[in-house]
């Protein structure tokens, strides 16, 4: 099978993870005979932007709808402002491909460093399922009075039953199939509207699935239990924002923004989907090769699992646990000395010699 993988670079080091990140498919393409990857590159981003006072081409949704996926390294550089960079490309390719599935896994892997005291790779294992494209980041709302003394901003939040039916249900059969207990979190006592109405759906569909286990916590005392007792934790549905905060807690939690991986999916296949680690351009680290390409490797893996071949992720996130528990080959960010192109030799080295058979997943 040839998968067409259009592929945006973006800003500070996300040229430098992509490239890490295409090693390892094309590694991965060679020993799998089952598929080949064809990539069309975009040069898309704020460098773009600063050069032609926009994003993306005018018909770079058009040009992305042919693809089957799309691997994305990060968007965002200082001198222009965050809301341009995400509202002008990212924002816009998950409204209009209806992205409306963000994952997020919360996984300490084996190896990984953690902040918490007394804590295993067994207490940390979460799954974040984040509604991806209304709640807080529908982009509704108004400026009244600009630069005047009476100067108003409104900024809605829009919760259809729709867009909430159907992230909880994709939630609810996650978990049925994982037989994992799941986790709603909302704000009910402040949000009266949105988030009461959030839970109600999510009481509703709750009776469709009685073999899954339920609870639902304000997001307050989720973001406490995430640190004093993780292990509560295994599948998470949540809104747009509170999913896009605590999963950079859970990255802290987990061994650190460059072990994130990311995944904004249209279950249906109706139109492609896209992959990013979700720690950022981080610009100040840029061109000096040290970024961690962990993120972005696992992110492909996830692209994989989307296309069809689930066991090449986990094949990676073992082979990233192997590479991080010898201990050998660390990026800074981990206590090491590495480069970003020596974590991603280290990574084909083990999937090269790992212990599943090639031929038990090739043609």
């Amino acid at each position: 099978m040839n998968y067409k993988i259009a592929v945006i670079p973006g800003d500070g080091v996300g040229p430098e993870v992509i490239r890490e990140g295409l090693r390892v498919l094309d590694y991965i393409s060679t020993v799998d005979s089952r598929f080949h990857f064809e990539y069309t590159e975009y040069p898309w981003g704020c460098e773009y932007y600063s050069e032609n006072k926009k994003m993306m081409d005018d018909d770079g949704l058009e040009k992305l709808e042919e693809s089957d996926a799309i691997f994305l390294g990060a968007v965002g550089y200082p001198g222009v402002p965050d809301h341009v960079s995400l509202w002008e490309l990212l924002l816009v390719i998950r409204k209009r491909f209806d992205q409306y599935v963000n994952i997020r896994p919360v996984k300490l892997l084996k190896g990984a460093p953690c902040p918490i005291k007394n804590k295993s790779t067994t207490d940390i294992d979460m799954l974040f399922i984040r509604e991806n494209t209304e709640g807080e980041y529908a982009g509704s709302g108004s400026w009244l009075f600009e630069g005047k003394e009476n100067e108003v901003v409104i900024q809605d939040s829009v919760f259809s039953r729709i867009g909430c039916e159907r992230i909880i249900r994709y939630a609810f059969e996650v978990a049925r199939k994982e037989k994992k207990t799941l986790t709603s979190v909302s704000k009910a006592n402040a949000l009266n509207y949105s988030m009461v109405f959030w839970d109600q759906i999510f009481e509703e569909i709750s009776q469709e699935y009685p073999e899954v286990e339920t609870h639902s916590y304000l997001v307050d005392a989720a973001s406490m239990l995430m640190v004093t007792q993780p292990e509560r934790f295994q599948i998470v549905v949540t809104s747009n924002l509170f999913g896009d905060i605590l999963t950079d807690l859970g990255a802290a939690i987990a061994g650190g923004m460059g072990l994130a991986a990311g995944a904004n999916i249209n279950p249906e296949k109706n139109h492609p989907s896209m992959f990013e680690p979700i720690h950022g351009s981080a610009p100040d680290i840029a061109g000096m090769g040290i970024a961690n390409p962990m993120a972005t490797i696992w992110t492909a893996g996830q692209m994989l699992t989307h296309l069809g071949y689930p066991e090449w992720e986990e094949k990676i996130i073992h082979t990233i646990e192997q590479v991080l528990s010898e201990g050998n080959v660390r990026t800074p960010d981990l206590g090491g000395n590495a480069t970003t192109s020596e974590i991603t030799d280290a990574v084909i080295e083990k999937l090269s010699n790992s212990d599943i058979p090639i031929n038990l997943i090739a043609d």
